[in-house]
C-alpha cells in the first residue's frame, strides 16, 4: 500500500492532497490518474494562494473520505492532522468556527467506520483550536459520534473535567441541558458510572430552575428518570430533588403524580407507606425495572435514619423491629448495615435493648435543613469565640499575676 511520506520539498498540505489523490484514482488507469491527481494538486495551490481555507479543506475531506476504508491508520492520521491544521490559517474566528464545523461534520458523518480513529481526529481537532464555542462544538459531535459508533469509553475519561470545561467554554443554558443530558446518557450505558450519570441528570434538571411551566414540561421525563434512578441505586440515601421546581411539577402531572409519590415515600416516611403504595402500584414499580425486594431493603434503611432523626437518642429494639417489619434477631443485623453505609453513628446497648443514636444523615436537604446547618455554624462560631474570649481573658490574667510576682521579687 501506497504510504505518504512528506519531504523537505513539498508542503504538507500538497504532499497529503497528492497521497489521496493517487489512491482515489489507483483503480482509474495511470493516464486517468495523473491528470486528476495533477488538477486537484493545482486546485489546493489556488486555494492556498488566495487564502480560501474553506473550499481547501472541502477538497482535501471529499478525497480523505473516500480512501477512508482504503488507506492505514498511521497514513489517515497524517492527512486528517494536516486537514485539522488548516483552522490555524484563518485570522477572523468566524472562519476557524465554518472550518471546524466544515472538518468535525465530514469526520462524524460514517460513524461505523473506525470510530475510534476518528474520535482521535476530533480531539486533535478540539485541542487546535482556541474559540471556545468551536471547541464546545467540536466536542458535542465527538460525544455524540462516540455513542453510535460505541466506543463511549474513550470519552468517559474526559467528564472529570468537566468543571474546568465549563468555565472555559461560558454556555449559555441551552447548551449546558445539551452537554449535561448527552453526558448523563452516556454515563447511564456506563454501568459502573450509575452515580455520575445521577449526577449530570440532576446538574439538567436544575438548569430548569426559574422557568415557566411550558419550558419546564421539556424536563419531565428526564425527572420520571432521575426519581427512578434514586429509587434503584442502593448506596444513594439523601437528595434535594423533591425541592427541584422540575421534580415538583410532577406532583400534580396526571401521567406522573405516583412516581413523585414514591419519590417523597424515599425521602420523608417510613417502610409501611412504601408497603401501602407497592400495594397499589406494583404494576407502575415494575414497569420502571424497580425490583420490589430491593426497595424494600432501602426503605429499611432510610427508616432507620427516620428513626434516628426523629425519635429520641435512644430507640428502642422493639420500635426498630416494628417499623422495619424484621425479627426480633434481626435488629442488630440492620443497624450493623446503617453504620457500614455510613448513614448513623450509634452504640448498640444489648443489655438495655436500646440503639444510641450521636449522628444520622439527613435523607432529605432542602431549605429547612440548611436553616438548620446555618443556625447550628452560629452557633459553634458563638461557641468558638467564647472560647477564645476566656482564653485570652486567662492569659492576660496569667501575665499580670506574672508582673506582680517578677515586683514583689525586686
Amino acid at each position: 500500500m501506497t504510504t505518504v511520506v512528506p519531504t523537505s520539498e513539498e508542503d504538507p498540505v500538497l504532499a497529503a492532497v497528492r497521497f489521496t489523490a493517487d489512491l482515489s484514482w489507483a483503480d482509474a488507469g495511470a493516464d486517468v490518474a495523473e491528470e486528476q491527481v495533477s488538477r486537484l494538486c493545482v486546485e489546493a495551490q489556488e486555494c492556498m494562494i488566495q487564502n480560501r481555507w474553506l473550499d481547501l479543506a472541502s477538497l482535501m475531506l471529499t478525497s480523505a473520505d473516500i480512501i477512508f476504508s482504503k488507506a492505514s491508520e498511521k497514513d489517515l492520521e497524517f492527512v486528517y492532522t494536516v486537514i485539522c491544521n488548516l483552522v490555524n490559517k484563518p485570522e477572523g474566528l468566524d472562519q476557524v468556527h465554518e472550518l471546524a464545523e466544515l472538518i468535525s461534520t465530514k469526520v462524524t458523518q460514517q460513524q461505523i467506520e473506525k470510530p475510534a480513529l476518528r474520535l482521535k481526529i476530533m480531539f486533535n481537532l478540539y485541542n487546535l483550536l482556541e474559540n471556545p464555542y468551536s471547541r464546545f462544538f467540536v466536542y458535542m459531535k465527538a460525544l455524540n459520534m462516540a455513542v453510535k459508533g460505541k466506543v463511549t469509553e474513550h470519552v468517559v475519561p474526559s467528564f472529570k473535567k468537566m468543571d474546568s470545561f465549563l468555565r472555559e467554554w461560558n454556555l449559555g443554558v441551552k447548551e449546558h441541558r445539551e452537554l449535561f443530558l448527552t453526558v448523563a446518557n452516556i454515563l447511564k450505558e456506563n454501568k459502573s458510572s450509575s452515580k455520575d450519570s445521577f449526577k449530570f441528570l440532576v446538574k439538567y434538571l436544575l438548569t430548569f430552575a426559574g422557568e415557566d411551566a411550558t419550558s419546564m414540561s421539556e424536563a419531565k421525563e428526564e425527572a420520571v428518570l432521575t426519581i427512578i434512578e434514586f429509587v434503584k441505586a442502593p448506596d444513594m440515601f439523601q437528595g434535594d430533588l423533591l425541592d427541584m421546581p422540575a421534580v415538583a411539577q410532577l406532583e400534580k402531572d396526571a401521567k406522573y403524580a405516583q412516581v413523585y409519590q414514591l419519590l417523597k415515600i424515599f425521602l420523608t416516611q417510613r417502610l409501611n407507606a412504601y408497603l401501602d403504595f407497592h400495594t397499589a402500584n406494583s404494576t407502575l414499580l415494575t414497569s420502571y425495572g424497580l425490583v420490589h425486594e430491593d426497595c424494600i431493603e432501602k426503605m429499611r434503611l432510610m427508616s432507620l435514619v427516620d428513626l434516628g432523626t426523629n425519635e429520641s437518642p435512644q430507640i428502642p429494639y422493639s420500635l426498630i423491629r416494628d417499623t422495619l417489619r424484621i425479627e426480633d434477631n434481626e435488629v442488630e443485623l440492620w443497624v450493623v448495615k446503617a453504620i457500614t453505609a455510613k448513614l448513623m453513628d450509634c452504640k448498640i446497648d444489648q443489655m438495655n435493648q436500646v440503639v444510641l443514636v450521636s449522628r444520622c444523615i439527613e435523607r432529605r436537604f432542602g431549605q429547612h435543613q440548611w436553616q438548620a446547618l446555618r443556625t447550628k455554624l452560629a452557633s459553634w462560631r458563638g461557641n468558638i469565640a467564647n472560647v477564645m474570649s476566656t482564653i485570652q481573658a486567662n492569659k492576660i490574667s496569667e501575665d499580670g499575676i506574672q508582673a506582680m510576682q517578677g515586683l514583689t521579687i525586686r
